[in-house]
């Protein structure tokens, strides 16, 4: 039997995200479902306007230099660290996670496969995430499977 994925798109909730593939993980072990269902996480940042980007990089060049400068300036170069990662926060919600589920079961466990595709999209932290299930003979199959194989 071909693969079937299962899309969650969790927008920018990286704490989400985990909370679903812990799930998962949860599953796998308890389940003994260590090749049958693999996780893999899709991860793109979104353009940001060109002053969000070069004002956060700005920021530690600068704390950087003064550190060169002077010996006794570490108070100041953590404060100054401290609000350049404040500036990245809003430049980290602009990221867009995709949690890519793939079910492999064989040929003989078909009910087993459909009981995962119904049950996965009706648990918490999938319910938001607006699952989307790709099998094969759809149009994005190809697609998916290749992204899914290049994934890490």
């Amino acid at each position: 039997m071909a693969h079937s994925f299962l899309i969650c798109e969790f927008g920018g909730n990286e704490e989400l995200a985990q909370q679903a593939r812990h799930k998962i993980d949860g599953w796998k072990q308890g389940f003994r479902l260590d090749k049958k269902l693999q996780v893999k996480f899709d991860r793109k940042e979104e353009e940001a306007t060109p002053a969000e980007t070069t004002a956060p990089a700005a920021k530690p060049a600068k704390s950087a230099a003064k550190e060169k400068a002077k010996p006794g300036a570490k108070a100041k170069s953590k404060s100054a660290d401290g609000g350049s990662s404040k500036a990245e926060q809003p430049a980290s919600n602009h990221s867009k996670i995709r949690l890519i589920v793939r079910l492999d079961f064989s040929d003989h466990e078909k009910l087993s496969h459909l009981r995962w595709i119904e049950r996965i999209p009706t648990e918490e932290p999938f319910k938001t995430a607006s699952p989307k299930i790709v099998r094969a003979g759809e149009p994005e199959y190809k697609a998916t499977s290749d992204l899914f194989d290049s994934l890490d």
